[in-house]
């Protein structure tokens, strides 16, 4: 008995030693999983926690891209695209009664959202330009179906396999095609009555023009939202300067000269009226300028601009257009969110159309981030990309 107790005593102690073990480790692994996930936000942003997850997933997801590059097995940005492909098939489909059509325009190819009903009315028309057909799908949706509007996505071809101009000259080609007469009454839709919303611009006109959190210019990298969302989920400051270098197709080892904005130097003499009609301290309201000023080497890099021509290039960068082409705008919407780097973009560029005696509507979000319209649809959405959507949805019921 006594060896029978002491084998039992035995095996007890073992049993309690390894539920003890794996208790440490769980909990090293939940205070390296909330290391990890934790990062300081500001108080204002929208359900700071669920952004936490959210952003530690798409970290994740970068980071796996860059190793996948520096691998030789694919690209970085089709890492991203196929990780974030992958999150909005979880996303369930809504408006099921909305047909989608995936055809060409001159070549390029579309998806077409069509309303049901009333065959042969004349509707209105939005047509949405962001890249990755089937992308911002549930948005598209909604906006078909509250706005009894034919819904236009192009599905331009992007980067790494083709770089600036092409992506641009694309979205025109297909917007161009679209508004052609026999187009649309094809698509039975009221020629007067054609909006664009887009995180970008074209020059082909429109009635309307809505930009969501748009990129517009790539001169400074330290405006006060970039300085001061620089470590903001989920668009930072060094990614979005990744991208531009990726989609302008140039050397991604100029991220830090620009990021420290050593192509807009002093001494570029070349660069003194672009600069103007960026200059954040006088384009944008006095409360958001709060201790922050501007960032211009007294010399810089030269051979940047030389070597990258489209960061001058209004038509990547249209906060640099010129005033007589913003004055030939159609009425505008611009929504920025507090907490994203590229809020300035937006409002530099809604107060340059102001100037230019455009009518813009300039929807600021104190609560907003980069990326929550995307969020208004997913399991996990954020309450202000419910809004976002909303309004945006009223402000085209209400002008188009």
């Amino acid at each position: 008995m006594c060896l029978l107790d002491r084998e039992r005593e035995s095996s007890e102690e073992i049993h309690h030693f390894k539920m003890k073990l794996l208790s440490v480790i769980i909990l090293l692994l939940a205070i390296a999983a909330a290391y990890y996930i934790y990062i300081p936000l500001p108080s204002t942003i929208c359900e700071p926690w669920k952004l936490m997850v959210l952003d530690a997933t798409f970290r994740a997801v970068v980071k796996m891209g860059d190793v996948a590059h520096a691998l030789g097995l694919s690209h970085s940005v089709h890492v991203i695209n196929s990780a974030i492909i992958s999150f909005e098939s979880l996303v369930p489909i809504t408006h099921k009664e909305i047909r989608i059509e995936d055809i060409l325009f001159d070549g390029i190819r579309v998806r077409v959202y069509h309303p049901p009903g009333q065959e042969g009315k004349l509707r209105r028309a939005v047509m949405f330009i962001h890249g990755e057909l089937g992308s911002y799908d549930s948005l598209c949706r909604q906006m078909s179906a509250d706005l009894d509007a034919v819904v236009v996505t192009v599905d331009y071809r992007m980067a790494p396999e083709v770089h600036f101009p092409v992506q641009y000259e694309e979205c025109v080609q297909a917007a161009e095609y679209f508004l052609r007469p026999e187009v649309l009454a094809q698509f039975s839709v009221d020629p007067e009555r054609v909006a664009i919303g887009t995180d970008n611009s074209t020059s082909v006109k429109f009635k309307l023009q809505v930009l969501i959190y748009p990129v517009l210019q790539a001169l400074d990298f330290n405006t006060a939202s970039y300085q001061q969302n620089q470590d903001v989920p989920i668009l930072y400051r060094r990614l979005m300067a990744r991208f531009w270098l990726e989609y302008l197709g140039a050397d991604p080892e100029l991220v830090n000269p620009i990021m420290m904005n050593n192509h807009t130097a002093l001494d570029q003499i070349q660069l003194s009226q672009n600069l103007a009609k960026l200059n954040w301290t006088n384009l944008l309201p006095k409360q958001l300028k709060k201790h922050y000023k501007p960032v211009f080497p007294s010399t810089g890099s030269p051979n940047i601009l030389k070597d990258v021509p489209g960061l001058l290039d209004a038509r990547a960068a249209p906060l640099l257009a010129e005033d007589e082409v913003l004055r030939k705008a159609p009425r505008a919407y611009v929504m920025t969110g507090e907490h994203d780097v590229l809020r300035d973009d937006g409002m530099m560029y809604a107060r340059r159309l102001e100037l230019a005696g455009v009518s813009v509507t300039n929807e600021h979000y104190q609560d907003g981030f980069h990326g929550c319209v995307t969020f208004a649809f997913w399991p996990c959405h954020f309450s202000v990309g419910i809004r976002v959507v909303q309004n945006y949805i009223m402000w085209l019921d209400k002008y188009l």
